[in-house]
């Protein structure tokens, strides 16, 4: 049990951003579905809505739980980068999106599922090193 405790505390923050990116990554897929599916939207443009509330969901569970983030001052400079960052993956899974879906007819939701495995990777060296 020892060791267990031992391993959870020195990679606490990558347990934790593991954790909330899962529940990021449910936001995104989950709207990305229900704007598809249901509401026959253009994959693209669903993916944008879908990026606009997992980035909104996880900017607070990063700041708040993740990279414990406490700091006031340049608050907003920090909104801004994050924002800004999650944009750049945006713009990466968006070109993934199209090459795959729209250019090489490949299933959508396979192709979102993979393409959030590289967003989630560039998304914690873009906050751990950019913005927290």
């Amino acid at each position: 049990m020892g060791k267990i405790k031992e391993y959870c505390k020195k990679y606490q923050e990558w347990i934790r951003y593991l954790f909330f990116g899962g529940w990021t990554t449910v936001v995104s897929l989950a709207s990305f579905a229900v704007c598809v599916k249901i509401a026959g939207m253009n994959p693209l443009a669903a993916n944008v809505i879908s990026w606009i509330l997992s980035v909104s969901f996880a900017y607070v569970t990063n700041k708040k739980w993740v990279f414990s983030s406490e700091k006031e001052t340049g608050a907003l400079k920090q909104m801004l980068r994050f924002y800004g960052g999650r944009f750049s993956t945006l713009v990466m899974e968006e070109l993934i999106l199209v090459v795959l879906i729209s250019v090489l007819h490949f299933p959508d939701m396979p192709v979102k599922i993979a393409a959030q495995f590289l967003v989630l990777v560039a998304n914690y060296v873009i906050s751990k090193w950019f913005v927290f």
